[in-house]
């Protein structure tokens, strides 16, 4: 339950300070941005590893009832991979993110705090599933952050 807590409040309340070096590389105004080192891509296994947490993430997101009607009508595979590469990218991999920003891709969504912290949850739960450290968990979660201020509409 403290690693959750933890966890939301870093994503919901957006207080921990990106790193310096990812702050010099932002991509979009609504976009995390990537780190310079792979660190945090390697912890979270890479390409593969990032497929496999969000097999697990967005099958979450399906079935949990307190986010399945914002996630009924995806496309699963094609979020699947647009989440992979964003992912990829803030964590330092690879990948560059080709989708929308934050603001435009959640606009209609109607997404309120509670909402997002439940997705918060169920990313956490994907990412113990798969045994990730919780320092790295942090890492990732603090990179993230950043982006309920557009993602989140209704207070």
């Amino acid at each position: 339950m403290k690693k959750i807590l933890i966890a939301i409040a870093l994503a919901s309340c957006g207080v921990v300070a990106m790193p310096v070096l990812a702050q010099s590389a932002m991509t979009s105004p609504a976009m995390a941005s990537p780190v310079k080192s792979d660190q945090l891509y390697q912890a979270l296994g890479q390409k593969a590893g990032l497929q496999s947490l969000m097999d697990i993430f967005v099958a979450g997101l399906v079935a949990d009832p307190r986010t399945a009607a914002h996630f009924k009508n995806a496309n699963q595979k094609n979020l699947k991979t647009q989440l992979v590469d964003q992912f990829c990218m803030i964590s330092g991999g690879p990948c560059a993110y080709k989708g929308a920003d934050m603001k435009t891709a959640h606009e209609d969504m109607h997404i309120s705090k509670s909402d997002f912290h439940a997705l918060v949850e169920i990313l956490q739960a994907a990412m113990d599933s798969r045994s990730i450290p919780f320092a790295d968990q942090n890492k990732l979660l603090a990179l993230l952050a950043p982006m309920h201020r557009d993602v989140i509409a209704e207070k």
